[in-house]
């Protein structure tokens, strides 16, 4: 029977699990293959972008991961439980949403994340086109497989929110804010756009697909829409690395469903976040556009506007335009 060969998967590991140095001997016997071998392996890593020492009598020592959006990367030290079980990591797809239902339909397990450097066929909200240029962003989504009914999935889209806006702050410093519903914005940019998918009966939901797309690196977008979105790095004004922000991501989201499923979610903290409130917005209500002031969230995620007749609406869905945000 064949002995398979370690590959620069197993170096890799090894180098991750060893602080400081190891010899080149230890890797040798550790992973059974010759010096030279182990020289070949490190050289592959470092051709991919990874920084590694190396030194006479000392051996070698990673120093540097790159910003590689792989199975590897993501899942290592990755301490979320179900989300993140699995991870399937592309250069391009036409949308990780596509793709999520896609292998939903072949039983791919609840918790799966579908992350692409390029998408070619990105979507937001009402069919929109999302720009997804190689390696600008962070273009990702979450496969849920929720014991609810369709209608007790209010919560998904603003705990999703609520987790993105979680991990820019932590992860970058950014004082990131809530446009309600399913956007995420710096100052009055927007940053985060979410796209959430069901596939349902009556009494029985299939699958969640909960797609987020993140403006990650400078020039994340086109020239013509600077007035209206904005990059992590512009905001930070430094390198933001992609891989970190996933994980935060995805932990902070798997905190937050194990709390309080598909059907709630924080009120209080949400209402914190939202930069909706208080502000002027615009919306059609039975085929006609309404002016007002949005005042409240309610516990079932709906947004709360007092109209300029003096009346109170309840915007469940649809577009919503609030007065200062995204050049409006």
């Amino acid at each position: 029977m064949d002995r398979i060969m370690p590959t620069k998967k197993d170096l890799l590991q090894l180098l991750r699990e060893t602080d400081g140095y190891v010899s080149g001997e230890a890797v040798s016997e550790k992973l059974g293959i010759t010096r030279a071998a182990v020289w070949k392996q490190v050289e592959l890593l470092r051709a991919e972008g990874y920084v590694i020492d190396s030194l006479t009598r000392r051996g070698y020592r990673l120093r540097e991961t790159p910003d590689l959006l792989t199975q590897e990367e993501i899942q290592a030290g990755l301490s979320a439980g179900e989300f993140g079980c699995r991870v399937f990591a592309m250069e391009t797809v036409d949308s990780t949403n596509e793709e999520a239902k896609r292998r939903a339909e072949q039983d791919a397990p609840h918790g799966s994340v579908f992350v692409a450097e390029q998408q070619t066929g990105g979507k937001g909200r009402l069919g929109r086109r999302w720009d997804s240029a190689a390696g600008s962003g962070l273009w990702f989504s979450l496969l849920l497989r929720p014991k609810a009914l369709p209608s007790q999935t209010a919560g998904i889209t603003l705990l999703a929110g609520l987790a993105v806006c979680r991990a820019i702050r932590r992860e970058t410093g950014c004082q990131a804010s809530i446009k309600w519903p399913n956007d995420v914005v710096l100052g009055t940019k927007k940053v985060c756009g979410i796209l959430t998918e069901m596939s349902a009966e009556m009494d029985q939901i299939h699958y969640v697909v909960v797609g987020i797309g993140i403006n990650v690196k400078k020039g994340a977008f086109p020239a013509e829409l600077q007035e209206k979105a904005v990059s992590l790095e512009a905001g930070a004004g430094r390198p933001v690395r992609r891989v970190p922000l996933l994980q935060r991501i995805l932990e902070e989201f798997e905190l937050l469903y194990r709390e309080y499923g598909v059907s709630s979610f924080p009120l209080e903290e949400y209402s914190s976040l939202c930069v909706s409130l208080g502000r002027r917005i615009r919306f059609f209500r039975n085929g006609s556009e309404v002016h007002g002031t949005a005042v409240a969230v309610e516990k079932d995620g709906g947004l709360v506007a007092e109209l300029e007749n003096g009346e109170t609406a309840v915007v469940t869905s649809g577009e919503v335009v609030v007065q200062g945000f995204y050049g409006q």
